[in-house]
């Protein structure tokens, strides 16, 4: 025994580097053990359970689609969304299993060979080109649970905690769904996530779209997604690209013949970014977002917690029309850029600031959150800053000074659309501005002078007042002693003849408007308005007939469309309905639309004819002359005082459409008619927009609508000539004994609408409205 005793110790210390090893690999084996259980069971940060992995639930932006399903914006916190394997091309699934991970069908989440190469080529050898160890699922891992920062031991417990993960996810999770996953998480450039946003965002495309060389784009900017980024390295984004396409090769997903006609292409970007404000319709979310939030607050999802608009993925699909608002918005973008520079030249001579420092002072007042003085407030305007500037040239870099910057913006004119369908009351476009980015104040909702778009509830009035639409009203210059002496002017200062309500409304005429609302009744008119849901302030004075009310462009459109609607007011509705994730509807929104006119059908029918001859030969005849829009086409220009705003109206019988131009101060402005009407600076948006609408083959059809006639006898007494020179009193054979008796001389002696002067020389005859109807049809 002593012998065995002593031939051990010898050979202890025959081979103490063996011993060494062998005890210190026990040690390492137990710590390692350790080691791992520490990290599977959480203690050294939390490791997601089977269940937490089953539930898996990434922010997703919530979208809001047209209603020919297309993207128009969402709302997020991270710009993500998420589609089904079965929506993505094999392309992207091939080139991304070739480029990420070629073992991906035959590992269990964990690519022993990869880990082993790794260890081999990128650490012993020093080589970078090895690629890395990470699997797909490993990736998911990352991507879904963020590393945690444990000083030294950092990596090695984020990486074994993320192969438990991805070996939990492999089990609960097939092959497909972990694809699906990976690409519906992974970030892409400029803060994109996942596989739908980023083709969309770069080839204008969906997943399933996508063409070998697109798919490799995409996934070749997944090794380092803003080094190779399309859009601002596109040499780099081209070379890894054909990368790509040789590794798909490599891994048998692609031929080489095929691989080289692919590496010919170009880049093939088609840019297009929608993101909350920079979509198609960024005016219009905002506008429905207050809403979205309040049905969240309502409604409670599978957890029973209250959606989450910017977390929860929600499907909203809204009425808009996503090829009508692209035409909006392109229209209102194509002339008011050429506009500025009217107005811009317009004033190149002149200081439109030094003409009316009001504007620059009270824009300063309205910013002045110090309480300073203006004098103090204006020194700080001087200091030249960093800034970005909107032009239409796009958006310039400088250093300028706040003064210079603020009188930019105050010289800047801007622009308000909307466009609803009349008998669904579906709203199809809205355009609330030039840029969202640089102004947000919404034009559509903004309360602005009307001018003479307010024309038309005044004769709608008078007919509903029983003036018979042949009646002919004198063109003359008058003084309204009652109203303070208040005489009213033409635009273009011409008076004389005798118009009918038809060729007064055509050509605008003031002074006839304004005789038309006294006879039809200041109150009464506006009831008309009110029924036809106008809430603004209508002021009880006869400057209403010619818009001096402040109406928003959204009310206005809806006014017009009941119109149109045979009298039944249309309110513009636009959420159709909302769906979960998962594409679950959860409420669809129905309307109850007014079956009873609030105004008579055949008066509006009556009207519109008006408004027909106002495209026809009137102040909107632009429309035919100009942008050629061809079949039933009605409308109204309308400019305010100073020429601040300019208004245009379009109306046809599928689609009500309004245009207001200004400056966002009304006293910012042309200093001419000829530039400042409705006619020069709001109608050709409407124009544009029309005729590129039905240049469309999916719209092309709207031009062969047809407005419905009023009854014959009343569509005689519009068919009257629109203008006389003289009344033939005679030939209408009026009683002249009756006419001009005792008694009705009286009448008409306290009228404040006549003055002294004329009565004098026996013209009382021109003041009575309705006398001339023609009696001999």
């Amino acid at each position: 025994m002593n012998r065995k005793k002593g031939k051990s110790k010898k050979t202890g210390k025959k081979y103490p580097l063996l011993s060494f090893i062998f005890k210190a690999g026990v040690v390492l084996f137990l710590l390692g053990c350790l080691f791992f259980i520490l990290v599977f069971l959480g203690v050294l940060g939390p490791v997601p359970s089977k269940t937490q992995l089953h539930q898996i639930n990434n922010p997703l932006a919530s979208e809001v689609y047209s209603v020919d399903g297309k993207i128009l914006g969402r709302y997020y916190v991270e710009n993500r969304s998420y589609v089904s394997f079965d929506e993505i091309s094999p392309n992207v699934i091939n080139a991304l299993v070739a480029t990420e991970d070629s073992r991906f069908y035959e590992h269990r989440g964990i690519d022993e060979i990869a880990l082993a190469r790794v260890l081999f080529k990128s650490i012993i050898l020093r080589n970078d080109a090895a690629g890395g160890g990470s699997t797909i699922s490993q990736q998911i891992a990352k991507n879904l649970f963020p590393r945690v920062d444990y000083g030294p031991l950092s990596m090695p417990v984020n990486k074994l905690r993320e192969a438990i993960i991805a070996y939990r996810l492999e089990r609960i999770y097939n092959k497909q769904e972990i694809l699906a996953l990976y690409l519906n998480t992974v970030p892409f450039a400029e803060n994109t996530f996942g596989i739908e946003v980023a083709a969309e965002r770069f080839f204008s495309k969906s997943p399933k779209s996508l063409d070998v060389h697109e798919a490799a784009v995409l996934v070749g900017m997944l090794k380092a997604n803003n080094y190779y980024n399309p859009r601002t390295h596109p040499e780099r984004a081209l070379g890894r690209r054909n990368v790509v396409i040789d590794l798909m090769v490599k891994n048998n997903y692609l031929n080489a013949a095929d691989a080289a006609k692919y590496k010919e292409k170009p880049l093939g970007m088609h840019y297009r970014l929608i993101s909350y404000n920079q979509g198609p319709a960024p005016y219009f979310l905002e506008r429905l977002k207050p809403e979205l939030l309040e049905w969240c607050e309502d409604n409670v999802n599978e957890n029973g917690q209250p959606y989450n608009l910017y977390t929860d993925g929600l499907k909203i699909t809204t009425s808009i029309d996503y090829n009508l608002q692209r035409y909006a918005q392109q229209s209102v973008k194509e002339y008011m850029k050429n506009l500025q520079t009217v107005f811009d030249n317009h004033w190149k001579s002149r200081d439109i600031f030094r003409e009316k420092p009001e504007v620059l002072k009270s824009a300063i007042q309205n910013l002045n959150t110090s309480g300073d003085s203006y004098a103090d407030e204006l020194k700080k305007y001087s200091a030249k800053t960093h800034a970005s500037l909107f032009t239409w040239d796009g958006v310039e870099n400088m250093e300028v000074s706040r003064l210079d910057s603020l009188k930019h913006y105050l010289k800047m004119l801007n622009a308000g659309f909307i466009a609803i369908d009349p008998h669904t009351s579906h709203l199809k476009a809205w355009v609330g501005g030039i840029d969202y980015r640089f102004f947000k104040y919404d034009h559509v909702t903004a309360p602005r002078q009307t001018g003479s778009t307010f024309k038309p509830f005044v004769y709608l009035a008078a007919l509903e007042e029983d003036i018979s639409a042949d009646t002919y009203f004198v063109n003359q210059y008058k003084v309204y002693e009652e109203y303070k002496d208040w005489a009213p002017r033409n635009s273009h200062n011409e008076y004389g003849g005798y118009y009918s309500m038809k060729g007064a409304l055509a050509k605008s005429l003031n002074t006839v408007s304004v005789d038309v609302l006294l006879e039809a009744g200041i109150d009464e008119t506006i009831d008309i308005a009110r029924d036809l849901g106008i809430s603004a302030d209508l002021p009880d004075y006869p400057s209403l007939a010619l818009g001096v009310a402040s109406v928003s462009l959204k009310e206005m459109v809806e006014a017009f469309a009941g119109i149109v609607n045979d009298g039944k007011p249309v309110k513009a509705n636009y959420l159709l309905q909302i769906a979960d994730k998962n594409g679950k509807v959860l409420e669809t929104f129905n309307y109850d639309l007014p079956y009873e006119p609030v105004v008579s059908p055949e008066n509006c029918r009556a009207v519109i004819n008006m408004m027909e001859a106002v495209v026809d030969g009137g102040t909107g005849r632009g429309i035919r002359t100009v942008y050629k829009i061809p079949g039933d086409f009605a409308g109204k220009t309308g400019t305010t005082q100073n020429n601040s705003d300019g208004w245009f109206i379009g109306l046809t019988p599928e689609l009500v459409t309004g245009c207001w131009v200004g400056a966002d101060d009304p006293r910012v402005h042309f200093r001419t008619t000829t530039y400042g009407q409705g006619a020069y600076m709001a109608l050709p948006i409407v124009g544009k927009f029309f005729y590129k609408t039905y240049h469309d083959k999916k719209f092309e059809h709207l031009q062969y609508s047809t407005f419905p006639d009023p009854e014959p006898e009343l569509l005689a007494m519009l068919n009257e000539p629109e203008y006389k020179e003289v009344l033939d009193i005679e030939k209408h054979g009026f009683d002249f004994a009756g006419i001009f008796g005792k008694k009705e001389n009286e009448n008409l002696k306290d009228r404040p609408d006549v003055k002294a002067e004329e009565k004098e020389k026996g013209q009382l005859w021109k003041k009575i409205k309705g006398i001339f109807s023609k009696k001999d049809k």
